[in-house]
């Protein structure tokens, strides 16, 4: 097959770009370092390390604590995933974690677990999701789902009268056209 003859779309292919358009709608290498700095956290503190006939036990007193923060981080990196609105709260939640885990696991996973909160955690927050492809808002356009009724418009910034008239439709009194500016509409 030459570089010119386009491949043929097979079912790997297929699943490839559903996962890349799947990974490009959502924060995925923030979870993704978070969930990787969950890992060394929660393991150095209950490893042995064998050198020779010379038994390194890493196991420090706050071994539980260690467990947990490793295991919430592991949580917040899935969540960031698949909850993709939750970013900024476990973005936050991440880098404390982070921090936390100095102290309480061995400088946070011997300082490898605490730079990928870190850095997980600063892409959380960072990311915000792009415009959705032109194709997509055409076709949701048309399809006329998840719009705003008729009666109402997309701007809910500025209000506009709905019957038609042209008459504003302030019924409070309190209207600039009435001569009214709302200082003496109080009971």
């Amino acid at each position: 097959m030459s570089a010119e003859t386009p491949a043929a779309d097979g079912q790997f292919t297929l699943r490839r770009q559903q996962f890349r358009a799947w990974r490009g709608t959502r924060p995925f290498w923030a979870g993704l370092f978070v969930l990787l700095s969950g890992l060394p956290i929660a393991y150095f503190p209950y490893a042995n390390l064998q050198i020779g006939h010379l038994t390194l036990a890493m196991a420090t007193t706050a071994g539980a604590g260690s467990l947990i923060i490793g295991v919430l981080l592991v949580v917040l990196g899935v969540s960031l995933w698949f909850q993709k609105h939750v970013r900024v709260f476990a973005g936050v939640a991440a880098i404390l974690l982070a921090l936390v885990s100095i102290p309480v696991s061995n400088l946070g996973g011997f300082l490898i677990g605490f730079f990928l909160a870190l850095v997980g955690g600063a892409m959380a927050v960072a990311w915000a999701p792009g415009p959705p492809p032109a194709g997509q808002l055409a076709a949701h356009a048309t399809t006329g789902t998840g719009e705003a009724p008729g009666a109402m418009d997309h701007d809910t910034t500025v209000l506009r009268p709905v019957d038609g008239a042209g008459q504003p439709n302030d019924l409070s009194g309190t209207n600039p056209a009435n001569g009214a500016n709302g200082r003496h509409s109080a009971g």
